[in-house]
């Protein structure tokens, strides 16, 4: 080989062995910046390598939960679930990632303040903490009747308002359950695993039914199912339920081990598909009861709009609202009275929302001491009003950019697909689907 040649190649070996390098650092620096060179100099060196969705890494700038989906099934440090082996906890070799927690909220009627308090609030929190995953659950809004053109709109403003509430898409993964298909899929699957007498004893579906009447549909009785498969898609160990949705988990337990016990069992050599989520239990006292019964929670589907605040009220309908609530004849404010529920569940509302300025249960009971209704409604009314206006501003400020929500919704779509397509398909090889392009 001629000199020339021969220095060449020894240069070009050099500055390729000193470009990986690099990339190398650069990943262990910005994961997402390192993954997204590398993507690209794999792209280039060899055509034959391609991952399914690079947007786990780099959509939000950092690893999004340790899961990585190439197409052949198998990743260099990460573990997979093919042929029988390996595990379902997917994680970087001698790295430790945050516990993942889904939650969601149907976009069907108008997010309140019970959603917020109950739940949003929390979730924004929590981001820090767990590696989240948020979902504008629109599959089960459709097992009750309603308006086609609403759910489109509605299903943009449970979104918007995601974000408005503090949910940080740079942290979290935000998207709709209808743009990742596996969760319609998965729900067959389990539907086919989950004896019928299980969904009958569902005491929510009993009182949704006489609610429906005759036109109650099959999605009804069936959606716990599809619920199962929403946590279970996403190997999710922690959900926050509150005491209405502690059946429900423990219906997505005991269908994750019958699927485990039925096709991973010793005999089948096969790793468990799905593992056993925990319930995350929320706050106490952020359960917000109707402004009409203190017995019943604040609920999107009462018919009364007058019985919950909704998040994107006007102050003066806010306040309306309050004025026109359920009281009692009895002198005096207290807490936790089980014959006074409505007296407890106003207070309980405005410790939540004054408890930035550091406020007490002591000290509230102090300042509303010698307070009557009429004394204390406009006081809770100005400190609710003053606690959403931040909330509605940016809600008013997102919803002008429609393509911004979109395109966090596109990333968050990718994002959660490629961890619910990775579970869907250890499923289907669990149960024996003939798959293309898999042995």
């Amino acid at each position: 080989m001629p000199k020339a040649a021969l220095s060449f190649l020894l240069f070009a070996t050099v500055m390729v062995s000193s470009l990986l390098m690099a990339t190398v650092a650069s990943v262990a620096r910005r994961p997402a910046a390192g993954f997204a060179s590398l993507g690209s100099c794999f792209s280039r060196a060899v055509p034959t390598i391609a991952f399914a969705s690079f947007s786990t890494l780099s959509s939000n700038g950092r690893i999004r939960g340790n899961w990585l989906r190439p197409f052949s099934g198998r990743s260099r440090g990460f573990a997979t679930m093919n042929s029988g082996s390996s595990s379902s906890s997917s994680a970087i070799e001698g790295g430790e990632r945050k516990k993942r927690v889904l939650s969601g909220v149907q976009p069907t009627g108008s997010l309140h303040l019970g959603n917020y308090l109950g739940a949003i609030r929390q979730w924004v929190k929590n981001q820090d903490e767990y590696e989240s995953l948020f979902c504008v659950v629109d599959l089960h809004a459709i097992t009750a009747p309603h308006d086609p053109k609403r759910l489109r709109q509605e299903t943009i403003e449970a979104a918007a308002l995601y974000l408005a509430a503090g949910i940080d898409p740079s942290k979290s993964t935000v998207f709709v359950q209808s743009h990742v298909l596996a969760h319609t899929e998965l729900t067959w699957l389990l539907n086919c695993v989950t004896p019928m007498n299980w969904l009958e004893r569902m005491i929510q579906f009993k009182e949704k039914a006489v609610k429906q009447g005759e036109n109650v549909g099959v999605g009804l009785f069936d959606y716990p199912v599809l619920m199962a498969a929403d946590i279970l898609l996403y190997q999710a160990e922690l959900v926050p339920v509150g005491e209405d949705q502690r059946q429900h988990l423990e219906l997505t337990r005991d269908i994750a081990r019958r699927f485990n016990d039925q096709f991973c069992n010793k005999k089948a050599k096969r790793r468990k598909v799905f593992r056993d989520p925990e319930a995350l239990i929320v706050k106490e006292g952020a359960r917000v009861m109707s402004l009409l019964d203190g017995t019943s929670k604040m609920s999107k589907s009462a018919e009364n709009d007058g019985s919950r605040i909704n998040l994107l009220d006007s102050p003066e309908t806010i306040r309306n609202k309050i004025k026109r609530c359920k009281t009692d004849m009895s002198v005096g404010l207290e807490w936790d009275n089980p014959a006074r529920p409505e007296c407890t569940n106003l207070l309980n509302i405005y410790l939540a929302v004054t408890e930035k300025e550091g406020k007490t249960k002591e000290s509230i009971l102090e300042e509303v001491e010698g307070m009557n209704w009429g004394a204390f409604k406009p006081l809770l009314a100005d400190a609710v009003v003053a606690h959403l206006e931040p909330i509605q501003r940016r809600y008013r400020e997102v919803m002008e950019d429609p393509e911004h929500i979109e395109g966090i919704l596109t990333r968050g779509a990718a994002d959660a697909d490629a961890i619910a397509s990775q579970t869907l398909q250890w499923a289907k090889d669990a149960m024996g689907f003939y798959s293309l392009g898999r042995k």
